[in-house]
C-alpha cells in the first residue's frame, strides 16, 4: 500500500478503491490529476497522467525520499518503480525490466528518461570515474536518439517513431557498466517526418559556417521535405538542442568525421526533395541541375554517377544487363525512397555505434560475478488518426503484443502467488486479445502473411490486389471487416479501407501504400553509388553495395516480416524477465494541464486494460502482505504484538492482531502472506495505527527527551570531574614552574628581571597579575632598599615623573641622575654658583625652609608681555623668581601652597605653566642647560608630585598643547612654535595669548 494520503487526494492506489467499476475509477482518477497527484498505483502498476507542465517532484531531494524504500512506503512516483526493480536485480540477481506504454503524447518517453536519471542518480556512490563516464553515455544516447527517432505530429511535438529497448549491464556491486540499445524503426515512410524534428535543430540552431559548407539556407520553407506538414512551429529551443545533441554526440565518442558525416546525409535528404524532374521529348531530365553537383559535393562521390542512378535504373535480364530510363514518376518515387533509405540507414547506424561503445567490454563472469541487466521499455503508443495507413497498423499490432503479455504475466504472477500461498484462485473475465495478435502474424492466413504474399506476387500489385485477398482469407473473422463484407457500412471506402477490432477500440486503416512501404524499393543503383564514397562513414552503412547488379539474387525481407519478427524476439526478452509496468494517460489533445476529457481518457483506461488489471490485483482480496512486513506496520495496534510478541510465528500474531480488532471474517492467511478482501478494512487498520503512531511518539518523545537529559547530566558531571582535576593539575604545574625559575633570584645579579615568566593556564591569568606585582613590589623593595635618602627622593620623583608623563611626553631624562639644585652646581652658571649660594643660604636662614626642590634659568613673560631672563628657585616652602644679572636678587616669590598645578606641553620644548590659586600664573621656559638638549621638564614635575605627595597634597599635571593660563585674572593661551631661523625658544605675544617659538628641526 502506498504511504497513507489524504482522502481529498483520492486512493492512492486503484486497488483500493471501495467498488470496482469505470464510473468509480475514472472519478479517483480525475480526482487526483485535478490536485496535481499525476502518479498512482495499481499494486505494483504505475499509472501516469501527462500533468502538461513542469513538476517539482524530480529533484535530488525526491531521488533521496525514494532510494531504498518500498513502493508502499511512499507515495505513488516513476521512482518508486524504479528503485523496485533496481531492487530486485541487485538483491535477488534478477534481470528486470520495466515496460511503459501508452498513447502518443501521453508521457512515455519522458517518463523512461526519469527512470534513467534515477537509476544513474542511486548508482556508484564511491564516484568511480569509469562508471560515471558510462552513466553519461547511457544518458546522452537518450538526447541522440530523441532527436533522430523522433518526429512533430498532430498529437504531440515530440512523438517517438521508433521503439527503443534499452538494456543496463550491472556488475556485482550494483553499479552500470554498460548497455546495449534495440531499435525498431517501423516507418520507412516517416523517416522524411523526422526531419520535422531534428532538420529545424539543423537550419536553425547550427552556425553559419556549417550551412554554407552544406548549402543550407536558414529558413526551414525552402525544403519541401518539411515542409509539407504545414507550418514549421515549435514550442523547442531548436539552436539549444542543436548544441545538446552535438555535445552529447561528442560525449558518446563520435568522432568529429562521423559527425560531419551525419550532416552531410541530412542536409543531402534536404536537398533531393527539392530535385525536380521534367521532360524533353522522351528523355526525363533533372530541371536544377546545381543541386546534383551539391549532392555528389556531399556524398563524395561522382556527379556523373549520382545523375545516372536518379535517371536510370540498371536491370539484370539473364547474363545481359540493360539500363532503363525512368519516367518523371519513377524518377520522383527512387528520389523518395533514395531520401528514406538514407535516413534509416543513418538511424541504425546511429545505434549501432551507440552500441559499440557502450556495450560491455572484457567481462569475465569467474573475475567480476554476474552480469545482471535492467531493461527499459520506450515504444510508440497506440494510434487511431483520420488516416491510418501501415506505420499505424504495425504500431497498433506491437500494442497488441504487449497488452497480451502484460495479461499473460500479470494474470499469471496472481495465479503463482494464490498457488503458493495455498489461496483459493478465482477465474477472472478478460479480453483476450491473443485472436487479434493471430489475425495479424498467423502464418500463411494473417494479414502480414497476405501483405507478403502480395509483394512476391509476379506482375503489377497494388494496394486493391492486397484488400482482396484480406476479403478472401479474413471474410469470418469477428474482428475484421471491408466494404466489400459490410456493404452498408458507409464509413468504408471500396477497395480502400478495412477496419480492426483492437483491444484499443475499432480501427479503420487505408490500404494505399500498403505494398510499397512494405516492399524494399530501393533500386540496387542507390546501393551501389553509395558504397562507392569515398567517405568511409558513409560506405559502411551500404555493404550490400558492394555486390554487382548480377550478383543481387536473393529477394530482400520484407519490412512486415521484419517487424513481426523484431516483436516476436522483444516479447519473448521481456518473458524472461521480472517485468514493471508504466501505463501512460494522456489526458486531453490540447497539451492543457487544466483539462481532464473524460471520454478520452476513459478510451485509454479501457484498451490499457486498467480496470482488468485492478479486477486481477483484487481478486477477491484488496491487499496482501507478508507476515513480517504487516507486523511491522500494524504491531502498535494490539497489546499482543506491542512491542514485540511471543507467539509461536509472525502468523500466529498476526491472527491474535486481526481477531482482536474483529476482522478475521475479512482475511484469509496463506503461507507467507496474509490476505485482506476489501479496502473498509484496511483504511480501519490505517486509522488505528495513525491514532495509536501519535501515542506511541509521545512516549517515545517523553522517554527519549528524559534518557537525552540524563545523559547530559552524566556527560556534565564527568567534565565537571575532569576538569577540576585538569585545573588542579595545570595549576600545581604553574606554581611549581614558577617556583623552580624564580627559586634563586636573590642571588641573581638583576634580582629575576631577566626571568620569563611561564605561560598560565587560562583561570590562573589574575592570579599571574598578582603574582607579578608581588615580584615587582619585591624587585623595586630591594632595589631600593640600599639607597641613600637622597636616591630614595630621587627615585620617587622618578616614579611620580613616570606615572604622569609617561606616554604623553618624549624624553623624560629618567636615565641620567637629578641634580635638582642646577644653579648651585657649577654645570649652567659656573661664574654665578657662589652668589647664588649665597642668596640661597639667606633665603633659607629668613623663611626657614629645609631644602631646594628644583633650580633653574629660565626664560620669562610677565603681564606686560616682556620677556627676560630670569632664574626659578623652589624650595619646599616657596617658589622664588631672581634676577640673574643682579647676582640672584630675589624678585618675587610665591607660596608653594598657592600653586595648584603645573601644565607642560606634549613636545621637546621646556615650556611650563605653573597654575595658583589667585590666579597669577607663572609662564616660563627653562633655558641655559648644560648640555643645551638636556630635557629637565620630567625632572621638574616629578619632583613637585613627589614633594606634594609625601605633604599629602595634590598637585595637578595637564599635558596640553596650546596651554590654558591666567595671567592676573586674564584667560590667554600658550602655544609652541618652531621655527627654522630661531636659534634660542622665545615667547611673543599673540591674539589669543602668547608663542614659545622653538628652533626647528
Amino acid at each position: 500500500m502506498a504511504e497513507h494520503e489524504s482522502l481529498e487526494y483520492g486512493k492512492a492506489d486503484f486497488v483500493l478503491l471501495d467498488s470496482v467499476s469505470m464510473e468509480d475509477f475514472m472519478a479517483n482518477l480525475k480526482l487526483r490529476f485535478e490536485k496535481g497527484r499525476i502518479y498512482s498505483y495499481i499494486g505494483e502498476v504505475v499509472v501516469s497522467v501527462n500533468p502538461y507542465r513542469a513538476m517539482n517532484i524530480y529533484g535530488r531531494d525526491t531521488i533521496e525520499q525514494y532510494k531504498g524504500r518500498e513502493l508502499y512506503e511512499r507515495p505513488p512516483h516513476l521512482f518508486a518503480i524504479a528503485d523496485a526493480a533496481y531492487k530486485a536485480m541487485k538483491r535477488r540477481n534478477k534481470d528486470t525490466c520495466i515496460v511503459i506504454s501508452g498513447e502518443s503524447g501521453a508521457g512515455k518517453t519522458e517518463a523512461s528518461k526519469y527512470i534513467m536519471q534515477y537509476i544513474a542518480a542511486i548508482t556508484n556512490p564511491n564516484q568511480r570515474a569509469e562508471i560515471e563516464r558510462v552513466k553519461n553515455m547511457l544518458l546522452k544516447s537518450n538526447c541522440v536518439l530523441e532527436a533522430f527517432g523522433n518526429a512533430k505530429t498532430n498529437r504531440n511535438d515530440n512523438s517517438s517513431r521508433f521503439g527503443k529497448y534499452m538494456d543496463i549491464n550491472f556488475d556485482f556491486k550494483g553499479d552500470p557498466i554498460g548497455g546495449h540499445i534495440s531499435n525498431y524503426l517501423l516507418e520507412k515512410v516517416s523517416e522524411v517526418l523526422n526531419l520535422f524534428f531534428f532538420s529545424p535543430q539543423l537550419l536553425i540552431g547550427a552556425p553559419d559556417s556549417l550551412l554554407r559548407s552544406l548549402h543550407i539556407q536558414k529558413d526551414p520553407a525552402a525544403y519541401n521535405y518539411i515542409r509539407v506538414g504545414g507550418q514549421i512551429k515549435s514550442g523547442i529551443n531548436d539552436g539549444a538542442d542543436f548544441k545538446a545533441v552535438a555535445d552529447a554526440m561528442k560525449v558518446i565518442g563520435f568522432t568529429g568525421d562521423e559527425i560531419q558525416t551525419v550532416y552531410k546525409i541530412l542536409a543531402t535528404i534536404l536537398h533531393l526533395g527539392n530535385l525536380t524532374f521534367g521532360v524533353d521529348g522522351d528523355v526525363t531530365l533533372i530541371e536544377n541541375v546545381k543541386l546534383v553537383s551539391v549532392i555528389r559535393e556531399l556524398l563524395s562521390t561522382k556527379e556523373e554517377n549520382v545523375e545516372k542512378a536518379l535517371l536510370y535504373r540498371t536491370v539484370a535480364t539473364g547474363r545481359d544487363v540493360i539500363e532503363k530510363q525512368h519516367t518523371t514518376q519513377e524518377a520522383s518515387y527512387g528520389r523518395d525512397a533514395l531520401a528514406k533509405a538514407m535516413y534509416e540507414r543513418l538511424f541504425c547506424w546511429i545505434v549501432g555505434r551507440i552500441n559499440d561503445i557502450i556495450e560491455v567490454k572484457n567481462y569475465d563472469v569467474k573475475v567480476h560475478g554476474k552480469n545482471t541487466v535492467i531493461g527499459v521499455l520506450d515504444i510508440y503508443g497506440f494510434e487511431i488518426f483520420q488516416n491510418n495507413s501501415f506505420e499505424q497498423f504495425c504500431i497498433n499490432y506491437c500494442n497488441e503484443k504487449l497488452q497480451q503479455l502484460f495479461i499473460q504475466l500479470v494474470l499469471k504472477q496472481e495465479q503463482e502467488e494464490y498457488q503458493r500461498e495455498g489461496i483459493p484462485w478465482k477465474h477472472i473475465d478478460y479480453f483476450n486479445n491473443q485472436i487479434i495478435v493471430d489475425l495479424v502474424e498467423q502464418q500463411h492466413k494473417g494479414i502480414f502473411a497476405v501483405l507478403d504474399e502480395a509483394c512476391m506476387n509476379v506482375g503489377k500489385v497494388t494496394d486493391e490486389v492486397f484488400l482482396q485477398g484480406l476479403n478472401g482469407k479474413l471474410a469470418k473473422h469477428a474482428h475484421f471487416t471491408s466494404r466489400k463484407l459490410s456493404p452498408a457500412d458507409k464509413s468504408l471506402e471500396f477497395d480502400r479501407d478495412f477496419r480492426i477490432r483492437h483491444y484499443a477500440g475499432d480501427v479503420v486503416y487505408s490500404v494505399v501504400g500498403f505494398i510499397d512501404k512494405n516492399k524494399d524499393t530501393l533500386f540496387q543503383d542507390f546501393k551501389r553509388l553509395l558504397y562507392n564514397s569515398s567517405n568511409q562513414v558513409l560506405k559502411v552503412m551500404w555493404p550490400e553495395g558492394k555486390l554487382r547488379i548480377t550478383e543481387v539474387t536473393k529477394r530482400p525481407l520484407t519490412a512486415a516480416t521484419l517487424f513481426k519478427t523484431s516483436m516476436i524476439s522483444l516479447v519473448e526478452n521481456l518473458a524472461c524477465k521480472e517485468p514493471y509496468y508504466v501505463r501512460c494517460i494522456k489526458p486531453n489533445d490540447v497539451k492543457s494541464p487544466l483539462i481532464f476529457e473524460q471520454e478520452r481518457c476513459r478510451h485509454q483506461v479501457e484498451y490499457l486494460g486498467l480496470l482488468e488489471n485492478v479486477r486481477v490485483r483484487r481478486a477477491g482480496f484488496a491487499y496482501r502482505q507478508t507476515y513480517p512486513r504487516f507486523l511491522q506496520r500494524y504491531k502498535m495496534i494490539s497489546k499482543f504484538t506491542w512491542p514485540n510478541h511471543d507467539l509461536p510465528s509472525d502468523k500466529d500474531a498476526v491472527k491474535k492482531l486481526l481477531q482482536g480488532c474483529g476482522f478475521e471474517h475479512d482475511v484469509a492467511y496463506g503461507k507467507t502472506k496474509v490476505f485482506i478482501r476489501t479496502p473498509r478494512t484496511l483504511f480501519s487498520l490505517e486509522e488505528q495505527r495513525a491514532d495509536m503512531v501519535q501515542r506511541i511518539v509521545l512516549f517515545l518523545q517523553k522517554v527519549w527527551r528524559g534518557t537525552l537529559a540524563r545523559m547530559r547530566y552524566r556527560r556534565m558531571r564527568a567534565a565537571h570531574t575532569i576538569l577540576q582535576a585538569y585545573r588542579r593539575y595545570k595549576v600545581k604545574s604553574y606554581i611549581r614552574e614558577v617556583n623552580r625559575r624564580f627559586r634563586n633570584v636573590q642571588t641573581m645579579k638583576d634580582y629575576g628581571r631577566r626571568v620569563k615568566w611561564p605561560t598560565p593556564p587560562k583561570v590562573l591569568r589574575k592570579f599571574e597579575e598578582a603574582l607579578k606585582n608581588i615580584y615587582n613590589r619585591w624587585w623595586a623593595w630591594t632595589l631600593i632598599k640600599g639607597l641613600s635618602p637622597e636616591e630614595t627622593l630621587q627615585v620617587r620623583a622618578k616614579v611620580a615623573s613616570l606615572e604622569a608623563l609617561k606616554g604623553q611626553r618624549g624624553d623624560l631624562g629618567l636615565q641620567r641622575a637629578w641634580e635638582g639644585n642646577y644653579l648651585v652646581s657649577k654645570r649652567d652658571s659656573p661664574d654665578t654658583a657662589s652668589s647664588f649660594t649665597l642668596v640661597s643660604s639667606e633665603l633659607q636662614r629668613k623663611d626657614k625652609f629645609m631644602r631646594v626642590l628644583f633650580s633653574c634659568n629660565v626664560r620669562k613673560i610677565n603681564r606686560f608681555h616682556k620677556t627676560e631672563n630670569r632664574a626659578v628657585l623652589i624650595t619646599d616652602r616657596h617658589l622664588y623668581k631672581m634676577d640673574p644679572l643682579k647676582q640672584y636678587k630675589p624678585m618675587k616669590s610665591i607660596p608653594l601652597y598657592n600653586v595648584t598645578g603645573v601644565s607642560v606641553s606634549p613636545g621637546k620644548d621646556q615650556l611650563v605653566v605653573f597654575h595658583t590659586k589667585d590666579s597669577r600664573d607663572l609662564v616660563v621656559c627653562l633655558q641655559g642647560m648644560v648640555p643645551a638638549n638636556e630635557s629637565r621638564i620630567g625632572e621638574l614635575v616629578g619632583t613637585l608630585l613627589s614633594h606634594f605627595k609625601s605633604e599629602k597634597r595634590k598637585l595637578q599635571v595637564n599635558i596640553a598643547s596650546p596651554i590654558q593660563c591666567s595671567m592676573n585674572g586674564r584667560k590667554c593661551t600658550v602655544m609652541v612654535e618652531p621655527k627654522t631661523n630661531q636659534s634660542q625658544p622665545d615667547f611673543t605675544k599673540s591674539r589669543s595669548g602668547y608663542i614659545l617659538a622653538v628652533p626647528g628641526n
